[in-house]
């Protein structure tokens, strides 16, 4: 199919040309939500599935590991809604003649991205507040109220590199190569950081690969968040150096993308 140039920014009149730029971020946010939400196919699996991987194997620790397990377990849950909605909601959408429409619209990439971050903290959120409920209702975790709010603001730093990290595969790979990569991605990071067993869980050639993982660091920031271990800066140091790579190689994604498509 040729490619046909476009202008990348168009000057008619068209509706919505008045809003505010945070106007037009929270729409895009509230047409995506409304669209994700429309899909049992995203929701189910999306909500359930950490929340089921806690239930069959998060269990299972020792009573005085299960804070920072379920810690790591709403990591895992986070992870995989930040990394997949960008990761291969980009990659599928890039195909679509819609989103190439988007593109050309005079709305800059921030609001574009500001409303897919804001509907992807909601579905992370709900999928996060899913382990935490199964947890509790199992028994055995004892997190007070200052716990559970550095355990969100913990959640919420870490999410930001790996939503970066999604969008750079979203932007790089193909639609078809974009969802059996990033299942590999997510299971491999996932295993490796320590965020079904703890770091304590891990052994032979994975526990050496371990503390290399951002996701180690993310589980680790996690774990001090709930009482399990020290706050420490290293951790936070590691994943400030991973968002900023994973930034570098987003923004070089998306240029290259726009070139291809914009010349």
């Amino acid at each position: 199919m040729r490619q046909v140039a476009c202008p990348r920014r168009l000057t008619a009149t068209r509706p919505g040309a008045n809003l505010q730029p945070a106007a037009l971020a929270f729409a895009y946010l509230r047409a995506e939500t409304v669209e994700l939400a429309r899909h049992p196919g995203f929701v189910v699996p999306t909500l359930g599935f950490p929340a089921l991987f806690f239930l069959l194997f998060g269990r299972s620790v020792a009573p005085g590991q299960a804070a920072a397990v379920t810690a790591g377990y709403a990591a895992f849950a986070v992870f995989g809604v930040v990394f997949f909605q960008f990761g291969v909601g980009i990659a599928q959408e890039r195909a679509l003649p819609w989103q190439l429409y988007l593109r050309v619209l005079p709305v800059a990439p921030w609001q574009r991205f500001a409303g897919r971050l804001g509907s992807a903290v909601l579905f992370a959120a709900a999928a996060a507040l899913a382990v935490i409920g199964v947890a509790l209702g199992c028994g055995g975790v004892s997190i007070g109220v200052t716990g559970w709010l550095r355990l969100a603001a913990a959640l919420t730093v870490g999410a930001l590199p790996f939503g970066l990290l999604g969008i750079a595969l979203g932007y790089l790979l193909s639609p078809r190569a974009a969802l059996p990569l990033a299942n590999l991605i997510y299971f491999g990071l996932a295993y490796l950081g320590g965020l079904w067993t703890g770091p304590e869980g891990l052994h032979g050639v994975a526990r050496r690969l371990s503390p290399l993982m951002p996701t180690r660091s993310w589980n680790d920031l996690v774990a001090g968040a709930v009482g399990a271990g020290a706050w420490r800066l290293g951790s936070l140091a590691a994943l400030a150096g991973w968002g900023a790579a994973f930034a570098l190689v987003a923004r070089f994604a998306y240029r290259r993308d726009e070139a291809r498509h914009f010349r």
